[in-house]
């Protein structure tokens, strides 16, 4: 069973926190959800890490970032991708003092890594051994057309910025479940590709329900603007994959073989018919490619993933 315990970061803010694993583990994986979502998008993740034939090696760590699931809201200033790069840095001298640290991101979670980097390099340096990123991008909206026409996708920008302005100001209050179950299929059409089990998106329904307003609204100015390409040069020596599925409406393959390119020794995933919830979609090849670097940073001979088929596809 994970443990489960809140850490304090210096503005007051409490991170819920669940860990599972053994406290003298080889290596700490991180792992970042998405913007709206929490800790449970690794569920599979998580299950798989502790079953696998590195097992007693690792120790996971999944975390809600501030605004988000049953982590504390935050004050409006603080809602931005620095500041969760802040939160990454403090978070892992708390629970992960000593030790290489691989880090997971999903979306923001990915971002998160990046601002990490380019905030902290000198203690991202000491503690990072490899990187993970899923669905994500360094590019802020730069590839972000929802899967339409470039003049629909900027009416659409533009009304969401509207849209997450007046959210920003509401406060901790929630988005009523009345409404998310109402916009399910909106959810789905957005965050998912080809196929999507009902269990997965009431699991992201129900995370959305969990996330302030003021933080579904506040990130979304630092989100688009963020641009992380040469700090992720400066990283091109890391074992390092990158997962991104050819239906994802939100961070769509260029933004992932974009990161490729800044860190050339990167495994790129592209997975057919897959969306933005790739952990959730495609597990197995999530999986494969968190064990294949967790091997590189181990030193051992990679070999197949956790109970996980070959990925779809790949360069």
């Amino acid at each position: 069973m994970p443990e489960r315990f809140e850490v304090a970061m210096p503005d007051g803010v409490r991170l819920n926190v669940e860990v599972t694993g053994p406290t003298d583990a080889q290596v700490t994986a991180v792992l970042l959800h998405g913007w709206t979502l929490d800790g449970r998008a690794w569920h599979r993740q998580v299950d798989a890490l502790t079953a696998a034939p590195v097992d007693g090696a690792v120790r996971v760590v999944a975390y809600d970032a501030r605004g988000h699931g049953r982590s504390s809201c935050m004050a409006l200033p603080t809602a931005t991708l620095a500041q969760l790069g802040d939160d990454l840095a403090t978070l892992i001298d708390t629970v992960a003092p000593t030790g290489p640290v691989l880090l997971v991101g999903h979306s923001m979670g990915g971002m998160t890594i990046m601002e990490y980097a380019h905030r902290h390099p000198t203690h991202f340096a000491a503690r990072t051994a490899g990187l993970v990123f899923v669905s994500t991008t360094a590019e802020g909206h730069a590839h972000t057309v929802y899967g339409l026409s470039p003049r629909i996708a900027r009416l659409i920008r533009l009304a969401e910025t509207t849209g997450a302005g007046v959210l920003a100001r509401c406060g901790s209050w929630r988005a009523p479940r009345a409404l998310l179950n109402a916009l399910r299929p909106s959810i789905r059409w957005m965050l998912f590709g080809d196929r999507c089990e009902s269990s997965d998106l009431r699991l992201v329904t129900s995370a959305v329900a969990r996330a302030s307003l003021r933080s579904i609204g506040g990130f979304r100015a630092s989100i688009g603007a963020q641009h992380r390409l040469d700090t992720l040069a400066a990283l091109a020596h890391l074992p390092a994959a990158a997962l991104v599925g050819d239906r994802d409406r939100l961070t769509p393959p260029p933004c992932a073989e974009s990161i490729a390119a800044a860190l050339p020794a990167t495994e790129l995933t592209v997975c057919p018919g897959a969306g933005h919830m790739l952990m959730m979609e495609r597990p197995d090849e999530v999986n494969a490619a968190l064990t294949a670097v967790l091997r590189r940073v181990l030193g051992e001979t990679p070999s197949r993933g956790l109970g996980a088929t070959p990925a779809a596809s790949g360069a």
